[in-house]
This record gives structure tokens, C-alpha cells and sequence, in this order.
């Protein structure tokens, strides 16, 4: 018995409200590819490549460098989901299929008849330009190869693009790529450039040192290897850079596997197949943050990182981690492997060195000078001397000292390591120089904590952190640093100050984060008398501004067909613009790339004429007026 398409749609909805949508398996030509389908076609961007806060979630498919072209649904359904917006994915359909799944398409130029009017429609009845609906199934069905809209550039687009998702009711993403699409075509093996070796505890050492070490990774025929043997001791954890390219594609991808081979055992596996949409930030963890904020260079762990829970890990006991015993041979193989199985391999040797002390030391500095960085749970302290001789390290907690006897020397200084777990100290001094902390509180993850300081109050939530944070704090002048800009944050903070400046109009006045350049991103914050609270999953830098400044306005051109404007704010930034002819209101769409906005009629018949008002707000509140006559 065949059921119609009505009642079909009926019995998905109610399996996929409730959850019991079957899951397939990836089959070979179940979806028709979105752009040129049945024609070569290439990416710029594939499934699970590292972005600067999150796993990315489909294929961004390369549309000639141009917009407008056709964009086909890739199986039957219906459209369940429309989204139009500046940020983001801009203008995005969803379309819910037979077997459960849902495909989305965004930063469309537009969308085809007839959800393009009833979007229209929509807009001008709600009087908005940003517009989220969820339809009825039977509202707009699909069928497979159906014209659902133009390809674009809207929303945080870097450049025209099709963006294409495959996802489940629960809004976990799966690799399109295994749907073995006939129109991307990839038998390249993925790059091997770099290896990072980290030291996990007090007692590591790479070539000597307790410091992150990089090796350079070669090709010599069909693999990768090292120019040498690793020295090192104790418990390491690798990372690897690497990238994906397809053929005929000169730019890069990312690897979607990652295998970690020990003496001929897999210790660990990552395979960035599926990953809920929800915790895809914590690639944070996944990747070195500091090396990808600090340098731009990505390097994915080989171990699983405290506070990392992806389901993307297959790793024993140590979580990837391994510790390397002296006069010991680790032949260790990394193997990475693209969406398509082809795989290349780094091979190389660590040996197992003992750390051994020497008071060989490079030519004396001219001036004494301490340096210290935070590995982990260590505190790596660099003292260098006018003298040749190897310099111990005094360190004082709540005025109380201790001596730290040098671990090593590197160059003209000596290396001395503390344990913060041992208590978190208020300064140190060796070489007759001193260096203040500001150290506040050691912070656990997984549980609440409220960090007291006389000028800022910090509440960590339960899931603020991934692993413990020896948290730092220092106020000058009306600038406050909270933490470190590098460590990274999972879920937000709540932080309350009270700036040494009393603000007339504290509506017009909100914390910015002023990050590591001249940006300044807007924070917010409620006032309370003279203190103000604000969240952020930001750490680093902030400080309390006045934005007293109306947005600007500059006409582009009127005519009876249509109407533009450049808008722009200084800090703010723009929160809402409406524009009315003789009274009526005019939608007016928003491209934030270009600073632009233009209209649109509702009836394209009718030509514009007579007085035009245009009323833009920032977020602080200041308006701008712009009056004109078509």
C-alpha cells in the first residue's frame, strides 16, 4: 500500500518529534550533490576542518568565484527550518528527509518561489529583516533536484559559497563526503608538516628541556619521518599539523583522522565523523589554543586533553599519553587519513634519555633577567645572570621563601621548575631581579567558584573550564585583566567591577574586550549603582567605554525601484535600522560585510515616492535620522 506524500510528511514529523527517525548509513547516491550536480565540482572547505571557535559542520563548495547559481535539493522532504540574516549563515534552509535527516544550504543570495514571497510576506507582517520560521510539512515539500534558492555570500560568508550540511534530528553533523559524491573526486593523500611533543608532567623533557619542542616533519618516498631520533623522558603527548587537499585543489583541508601508533600499538584515534552541533567548541581542546590564537598554525592533539568529552575518541587507559623510561626505543607511526582512506604516515624514533644536569652555560648576558611561562600545572622559571654560574631561584608564597634549585641550563639561563599545585606564588627574585604575580586563585573545573579580588568579583561555572586554571588578575587604571587572552573558555564567566570613573549616563556606557589589537568588542553589562556585571567567554583584557556617538548614515543611491545606504557605528555597534516612505515601512536588508543596507518592496509594482525616513540605532542607544524625498 503507497501512502501519500501528506501522510508521509505526517509520520516523519511524529517520528523525528519523538525522536525515532532511523539513522542510515551512508549510501552512495542517496543525495544528489547541491551545486552542478553530475558535474566535477570542487571545495573549499570540508567536514571537520578547525575554525576559530568550533569543528566545521559540512562542505563549503566553491561556486566559480560568482554568485547565483542554482542550488538543488538533495533528496525529497520538506522545508522545516528558513532563516534569513546578516551574521552567521545568513539566508539558510533546512530541509527534513524521508530517513530522518535534515540538510541545510546557506549564505543563499536569495530563495526560489514560492518561499521567497512568503518570507517577504513574513518580514513586512513582524516589520524585521532578521526572520526565523519553522514551517508546516505539508507548508513547502520538496522533491529531489527541486531549485530551492541561488548560491551567495550573505551572513559571515569570507567569499561566495555554498555551505552544505548533513545533519539528524539532534542536530549532530556527519560527514557528507560518505556519501561518496561523484562530482568531488579526492585520491590525494593528506600533508604532514610539523610534529609538536609536549612534556605532560614536571618530570618530562624533550632534547633535555621541559619546554614544547617542534620537529619538521620530511617526505622520503611515500612517508614522513623526522631528520633525527627524539631524545626525551618521562610522560609526552603529541600533536600533529597536517592538511587535506583534494585533486585539482590547490587549497587546503582538514584531515578528518588522526591514528597514534607506540611501539606497534594504537594508543589513540580521533575521527571527526559526527560532532553535536552543541559542544563543536570544545575544538578548543582538541587543537593547541595557544599555538592556533598566538600563531594562526593548527596542530591537533594526539591525546585526549582534560575537559574534552567530543565522541570522537577511540584511546586506552592514558588517554593517548605515554611515558618514555630511559635507555628505553618508542618507534612511533602517526598515521592521517582524509574522508576518502587515503593516509600517509609519519614514522620516526624516540629514545629515552634521562635528564642529566650540566653547568655548561652560553657567553654571560649583559643584563639579569627573569622569564617564566605556565605548562600544565608548572611554573617554567628562566633566570639569566651577568655570571656564568648557575643561578638558583628564590620564590615566595604570602611572604614565606623558597629556594629552587636550577633543573637545567639552557643558554645563558638557568631553568627552575615549580609544581603551582604546591601553592600559588606572590613573586620571585634571582640575579638580584625581581617579578610580582598577580595570581589569585586556583580555579578546578567542573564546579563553581567565585574568585574575590578588591576590584573585580569572577563566578566560574561549572562548565567555564576544561582543566584547572591558575587565575591571574590585575587592575590598571580603568584597564582589567582576567586571565590570559590564550587560555580558553568553555562556557561564560559573570564578572562584576566597579570602574574608578562615575558615568553620568550609564546607559551609554558598557564593558568592551579589548582583546590583542585595536579591535574592541562589545561585552555589555548591567549596572548596579556604580559597579557593572557583564559575562564573557572571553579572557584577557577589558575596560568600561562610553559610546556617546550616533550611527552614521550616507545615502548610495534612491530611485523609484529601490533605495541604499552605508551604515556604520564606532564602538557599539548597529542593533536596529528602519526606514518608512510617507509613513509606510520599507523593509530594508542588511549585507554587515559591505556595511549596507537596501530595500525592498512588498508589491514591486508600486514605485517608491515621497518622504523617506531612515532611523538607525546603535547598541548603547544613540540614533541616527536621515530624511530624504524620492
Amino acid at each position: 500500500m503507497k501512502l501519500n506524500k501528506q501522510l508521509t510528511l505526517f509520520i516523519l514529523c511524529t517520528l523525528t518529534s519523538l525522536g525515532l527517525a532511523a539513522q542510515p548509513s551512508p549510501q552512495a547516491g542517496f543525495f544528489t550533490f547541491p551545486i552542478k550536480p553530475g558535474v566535477r565540482n570542487y571545495l573549499s572547505g570540508s567536514m571537520g576542518e578547525i575554525r576559530s571557535n568550533h569543528f566545521h559542520g559540512g562542505l563549503d563548495i566553491k561556486t566559480d568565484q560568482r554568485e547565483g547559481l542554482p542550488v538543488y535539493a538533495a533528496a525529497d522532504g520538506y522545508i522545516s527550518r528558513v532563516k534569513q540574516s546578516t551574521y552567521g549563515y545568513g539566508n539558510i534552509i533546512y530541509i527534513t528527509h524521508l530517513n530522518g535527516l535534515v540538510t541545510t544550504y546557506a549564505h543563499l543570495q536569495s530563495f526560489n518561489l514560492p518561499l521567497a514571497e512568503f518570507m517577504l510576506k513574513k518580514q513586512y507582517e513582524k516589520k524585521t529583516f532578521e526572520l526565523e520560521i519553522f514551517p508546516e510539512p505539508d507548508k513547502f515539500p520538496i522533491k529531489r533536484g527541486d531549485v530551492i534558492g541561488l548560491s551567495g555570500n550573505t551572513g559571515g560568508s569570507g567569499g561566495p559559497h555554498l555551505h552544505f550540511e548533513i545533519r539528524d534530528e539532534k542536530d549532530r553533523l556527519y560527514n557528507p563526503l560518505k556519501y561518496k559524491f561523484t562530482e568531488i573526486l579526492d585520491t590525494t593523500p593528506p600533508d604532514i608538516y610539523t610534529l609538536g611533543i609536549l612534556p605532560l608532567n614536571i618530570h618530562a623533557r624533550i632534547s633535555n628541556e621541559f619546554a614544547r619542542a617542534e620537529f619538521a616533519a620530511k617526505k622520503v618516498g611515500s612517508t614522513y619521518t623526522l631528520a633525527d631520533t627524539v631524545k626525551a623522558h618521562g610522560l609526552l603527548g603529541l600533536e600533529l599539523q597536517t592538511n587535506d587537499r583534494l585533486d585539482g585543489a590547490a587549497n587546503k583541508n582538514g584531515t578528518q583522522e588522526v591514528t597514534l601508533f607506540v611501539n606497534g600499538k594504537a594508543i589513540y584515534q580521533h575521527h571527526i565523523e559526527q560532532v553535536p552541533f552543541e559542544i563543536s567548541r570544545q575544538v578548543s581542546q582538541h587543537i593547541n589554543y595557544n599555538m592556533f590564537k598566538r600563531y594562526g598554525r593548527t596542530f591537533q592533539k594526539a591525546f585526549v586533553d582534560y575537559g574534552n568529552d567530543l565522541p570522537l575518541y577511540r584511546a586506552n587507559y592514558q588517554q593517548g599519553r605515554f611515558a618514555v623510561k630511559p635507555d628505553s626505543i618508542y618507534e612511533v607511526k602517526l598515521v592521517a587519513k582524509d574522508s576518502y582512506d587515503n593516509s600517509s604516515t609519519l614514522q620516526f624514533i624516540i629514545k629515552g634519555q634521562k635528564p642529566v644536569f650540566t653547568a655548561m652555560q652560553a657567553k654571560a648576558v649583559k643584563q639579569p633577567k627573569l622569564t617564566t611561562e605556565i605548562l600544565g600545572n608548572v611554573l617554567k622559571i628562566s633566570a639569566s645572570d651577568t655570571s656564568s654560574t648557575p643561578q638558583n631561584v628564590e620564590l615566595f608564597i604570602k611572604g614565606k621563601a623558597m629556594v629552587l634549585v636550577p633543573s637545567y641550563i639552557r643558554n645563558a639561563a638557568s631553568v627552575s621548575l615549580y609544581d603551582l599545585r604546591g601553592g600559588l606564588p606572590d613573586s620571585i627574585r634571582s640575579c638580584g631581579v625581581s617579578q610580582a604575580f598577580s595570581f589569585k586563585q586556583m580555579v578546578p573545573p567542573a564546579q563553581e567558584t567565585e574568585v574575590k579580588t578588591d576590584f573585580a568579583t569572577i563566578q566560574f561555572g561549572k562548565e567555564s573550564l576544561y582543566d584547572t586554571l591558575y587565575f591571574e588578575a590585575k587592575q590598571e587604571a580603568d584597564v582589567y585583566t582576567l586571565g590570559d587572552y590564550f587560555t580558553p573558555l568553555h562556557k561564560a564567566i559573570k564578572v562584576t567591577i566597579t570602574p574608578p570613573v562615575t558615568y553620568k549616563d550609564k546607559t551609554k556606557a558598557a564593558v568592551y574586550f579589548l582583546g590583542t589589537g585595536r579591535g574592541r568588542g562589545y561585552e555589555g553589562g548591567t549596572w548596579n549603582g556604580n559597579s557593572i556585571t557583564f559575562t564573557t567567554r572571553n579572557m584577557g583584557k577589558f575596560k568600561v567605554m562610553e559610546d556617546v556617538k550616533a550611527p552614521t548614515i550616507k545615502l548610495l543611491g534612491k530611485s523609484p525601484n529601490q533605495i541604499r545606504f552605508k551604515i556604520g557605528d564606532d564602538l557599539s555597534g548597529i542593533s536596529s535600522f528602519n526606514a518608512w516612505v510617507n509613513g509606510q515601512w520599507l523593509l530594508m536588508k542588511y549585507e554587515h560585510k559591505q556595511a549596507l543596507i537596501y530595500s525592498e518592496k512588498l508589491d514591486k509594482s508600486i514605485p517608491l515616492s515621497g518622504e523617506v525616513i531612515l532611523k538607525v540605532k546603535d547598541v548603547a542607544g544613540n540614533e541616527a535620522v536621515f530624511t530624504t524625498k524620492i
